[in-house]
């Protein structure tokens, strides 16, 4: 999956962002602060909305791509040890992490086992 993230070009229009953002959100759990890296390209969306790939979009663009081609390191749940989730919310986002201590090479480590985060639509 790498290489063709890799390759794939800059959107050009409405369609192919929405194809984008519906192929990235399949891997949103495993991309912290997903909602906050699709933002800009998922306001392409919206019906009122011209199409145009301004700075913003274009660094979201790179970021989510960086994001799905760089894999980060999520521990398997271990269902005899606790779990610790982070929350963090903002005024349109919501986040979470939940993380657990394993004993990785005789070494306690912490470290993720999901993410999750989505926008808050106004109401």
């Amino acid at each position: 999956m790498s290489a063709a993230v890799l390759v794939k070009p800059m959107p050009q229009n409405k369609k192919e962002i929405q194809s984008l953002l519906g192929f990235a959100g399949y891997y949103r759990k495993h991309i912290k602060d997903f909602a906050s890296i699709e933002k800009p390209l998922y306001k392409l969306c919206d019906k009122d909305t011209v199409f145009e790939m301004t700075v913003d979009r274009v660094k979201a663009f790179e970021s989510l791509r960086q994001a799905l081609t760089t894999s980060p390191l999520l521990l398997m749940p271990d269902l005899k040890l606790p779990f610790k989730l982070y929350i963090d919310a903002s005024g349109n986002e919501l986040g979470a992490a939940l993380h657990q201590v394993q004993i990785i090479n005789e070494t306690p480590i912490e470290g993720p086992i999901c993410f999750i985060s989505r926008k808050i639509k106004p109401t």
